[in-house]
């Protein structure tokens, strides 16, 4: 089978076209006819070595969003057979038979959910980690609850575009920030009740106007750095703040000032640990019940890529002018 892969770290040009023998399937996995894939930012992280912990041998295959077709069931599985359309975050890390850049894909069905039926395999590819991230965020770990005001950071991110739209089926009040017109009239096309620029208001300006000075219940940070700062601030007393991006050095006088609880997500553990392999797979069965409910969608970046073009997709994504998910499609599927 084809393969995109590195033998080295590096920027988006050490990926390499090659051939390589096509997995041969495992009990309890299912081999994938892979359609399309999408890219996420522990991608790029892998491939330029930031986090060397994580990544595969090489020749490593990268990428962990997956959508395609079953082409053969392991032993022990009983929820896939060949044909089913299924999507999933299930490779590209250390401890995976393989990633989502090539022709088929060895995965565990713990990990594995039949596909949105409404949407095309471009689509869901864009959705399974920033769908299992934003759940694990907001409902595992935050406990959202009807009512509540919740602050979602980077409203036309990946993770952040999906938040929204889980905090909203939730019955939760959603304010998002952004950084432009475009990408807030996005959040409030996908639910958002209000979307602040952030550039145009201090996080005290809105906590004043929004919350009368109270600060939000939940606030969700998907941006790292100083943000969770601004996070920090942005939380009511005694509120949470949740965050996927926690590699930095922070005083964390103002989270013990207001009593506050601080949750770190890091979506791919149960990949890496192998415990709760099978909550990924019931949050993407709930994910695409909802999708083809209409209660929510993906945001794809303009630009699609071909798996041959990995080097590209990777840079579009580097670049910070995607909004939304950067997609590829297999031109050999």
């Amino acid at each position: 089978m084809r393969v995109q892969a590195i033998t080295q770290f590096g920027g988006p040009e050490v990926f390499q076209s090659m051939e390589t023998d096509r997995p041969k399937v495992l009990p309890g996995h299912v081999l994938i006819r892979v359609a399309a894939s999408s890219v996420n930012p522990i991608d790029m992280k892998i491939r330029s070595g930031f986090v060397p912990a994580l990544a595969p041998a090489f020749p490593a295959v990268l990428h962990g969003d997956v959508a395609g077709v079953i082409e053969e069931t392991g032993e022990g599985v009983t929820s896939f057979q060949p044909g089913d359309e299924v999507y999933a975050c299930a490779g590209g890390f250390k401890n995976t038979p393989g990633g989502a850049l090539a022709d088929y894909m060895l995965a565990d069905a713990r990990l594995v959910a039949h596909k949105p039926k409404s949407l095309s395999f471009r689509e869901a590819a864009a959705l399974p980690l920033v769908s299992i991230t934003a759940w694990e965020a907001l409902i595992d770990r935050a406990q959202i609850q009807p009512g509540q005001k919740v602050l979602i950071h980077g409203a036309a991110g990946g993770v952040g575009h999906v938040a929204i739209q889980i905090a909203k089926a939730k019955g939760a009040q959603v304010y998002t920030t952004a950084s432009s017109e475009e990408k807030l009239k996005i959040a409030r096309d996908l639910g958002a009740d209000v979307a602040i620029n952030y550039r145009r208001q201090s996080v005290r300006e809105y906590v004043d106007q929004y919350t009368d000075g109270q600060g939000f219940d939940v606030v969700f940070d998907t941006v790292g750095g100083a943000n969770i700062d601004r996070s920090f601030e942005a939380a009511k007393v005694k509120g949470t703040v949740v965050t996927i991006a926690t590699r930095s050095t922070h005083d964390l006088t103002p989270m013990h000032n207001k009593g506050l609880t601080l949750h770190a997500v890091f979506m791919i553990l149960p990949i890496l640990t192998g415990e709760d392999v099978s909550h990924h797979g019931q949050i993407l069965k709930q994910i695409a019940q909802w999708v083809d409910e209409g209660t929510l969608r993906p945001l794809l970046d303009s630009k699609s890529y071909k798996f041959s073009e990995a080097s590209l997709a990777h840079k579009r994504l580097e670049s910070g002018q995607a909004i939304g998910k950067v997609t590829l499609v297999n031109e050999n599927f």
